[in-house]
């Protein structure tokens, strides 16, 4: 399973666009994107100083996410939730596409987009970023940021979860981490990679069993890491265990740009890539970015949200809420708290999020207006209110303490109150009738071509 395979699939739906004009990795790549970010994926042929394709918004739509794993809207939650439970280790080959070309480190011959006006330099946004343990019993494989700095240096943002720890290990040690970066991967593997499976879980395990067993793997050649065979570029590197730079800022999933911070060196020692590879752009604080984030924490929320009420419909990291700090969630309750419940196991489940609405299964929660429309008919201040001061939150929200992440978090039960009759709360609505129907799609079709 690869990149290339799910981009035929997506072309031979018409989901591919094809840009011929010169582009330059600096700004112009990148403002395409923003401006098409929930458009098709876009291929541009005709790169300014490079001879590489770049491929860009590649899992920028939730339908784009749910066909590369060939299920509905309904059974993603599902498959998520049996991945994680369920991993499968990947086969591991000898001999792969990725393998095609080995050369040594020249970073500046790959097309590396600068983003953002303010940011530090040329970003790899798309990475996944495999490393073991010092005694090889651990694997982890997760998503960073890299920041260029020379042609075999990079500067990675490491949060303190899963990869932070291996790196502390190795540093204990005072050896440095091998990782294997790999560019150009099957979105089941981005996907796997922004999950967050117990310590000791690797990720690559749950995206073999996302993609039904496709998985294959490759050990790379000069380094202790593992990445995909059909991967379309992979660096290997060794992050530092002493040498540490400023990195960022750069835009964040809230729009807005992350801190400078010191943060260790990835110096590259190989480079492997397919003869005629494709490098992948992920635009920073764009919808592919937060929803590739995003959906593992929709997944954690609904299967937490699930152990406490009798039914969740739908769970939904909003786009106001920049796919990490607002949930929605739609459910069926039985009984008066059942909905302040799943509120405080939304907030349990995911640490970062600021707010969560709860809302009753007539609410499309992906519709704001409608969410809105609860909490003006169905929401009491002084009583459907849950207030938390105080608390762990993100530091990628601005407005939380940047030194602490502590932040206050706010519950809506916009729920319909049992202890009134529900016919007060039902939206009204004017029945259809197939004369009128035909009426309207034949003035909708007049007002389509007027325009």
């Amino acid at each position: 399973m690869s990149l290339r395979s799910f981009l035929e699939k997506m072309d031979s739906r018409g989901e591919v666009l094809r840009v011929k004009r010169r582009v330059s990795t600096r700004f112009e790549a990148a403002w395409v994107m923003s401006r098409l970010a929930k458009g098709p994926v876009l291929l541009f042929e005709n790169v300014e100083g490079f001879d590489v394709r770049i491929i860009g918004n590649v899992a920028a739509t939730r339908g784009r996410i749910y066909s590369a794993l060939d299920v509905s809207e309904e059974g993603f939650y599902q498959r998520m939730i049996e991945s994680l439970r369920n991993p499968q280790p990947p086969k591991i080959v000898k001999d792969a596409p990725v393998m095609e070309v080995e050369e040594k480190p020249r970073l500046s011959k790959i097309p590396i987009l600068t983003h953002y006006e303010k940011d530090a330099g040329p970003y790899i946004t798309s990475a996944v970023i495999s490393a073991r343990d010092p005694e090889g019993k651990v694997e982890n494989v997760s998503v960073h940021r890299l920041l260029l700095l020379d042609d075999s240096h990079l500067a990675i943002r490491l949060v303190p979860r899963h990869l932070y720890k291996l790196w502390r290990m190795a540093k204990e040690k005072r050896t440095d981490l091998d990782v294997g970066i790999s560019i150009g991967v099957h979105p089941a593997v981005m996907l796997a990679a922004a999950s967050s499976p117990p310590f000791g879980v690797s990720e690559y395990g749950v995206a073999n069993a996302l993609l039904k067993g496709e998985l294959t793997l490759i050990r790379c050649e000069k380094v202790d890491a593992y990445v995909p065979a059909e991967a379309e570029l992979v660096l290997e590197g060794r992050i530092s265990h002493r040498e540490e730079v400023p990195e960022g800022p750069l835009v964040d999933m809230t729009g807005t740009y992350d801190a400078e911070r010191l943060q260790p060196v990835v110096e590259i020692v190989n480079v492997m890539h397919r003869e005629d590879y494709m490098y992948q752009a992920l635009l920073p604080g764009g919808p592919e970015h937060r929803l590739l984030m995003g959906l593992p924490r929709e997944v954690a929320v609904y299967e937490a949200v699930s152990k406490v009420v009798p039914k969740v419909k739908a769970v939904n990291l909003s786009e106001g809420g920049c796919g990490w700090l607002h949930a929605v969630i739609s459910l069926e309750k039985q009984t008066e708290g059942d909905a302040k419940n799943a509120i405080m196991a939304a907030f349990g489940a995911h640490s970062s999020l600021k707010h969560v609405v709860a809302v009753d299964t007539d609410i499309d929660v992906y519709n704001p207006l409608e969410v809105e429309w609860a909490l003006a008919t169905r929401f009491q201040g002084d009583r459907d209110l849950i207030v938390i001061r105080n608390a762990r939150g993100s530091t990628l929200d601005p407005s939380a303490d940047q030194e602490s992440g502590l932040t206050t978090k706010l519950g809506f039960d916009a729920t319909k109150p049992l202890t009134k009759p529900s016919k007060g709360f039902e939206k009204a609505e004017i029945p259809s009738t197939p004369n009128a129907e035909l009426i309207v799609e034949e003035l909708e079709k007049r007002v389509k071509d007027i325009h």
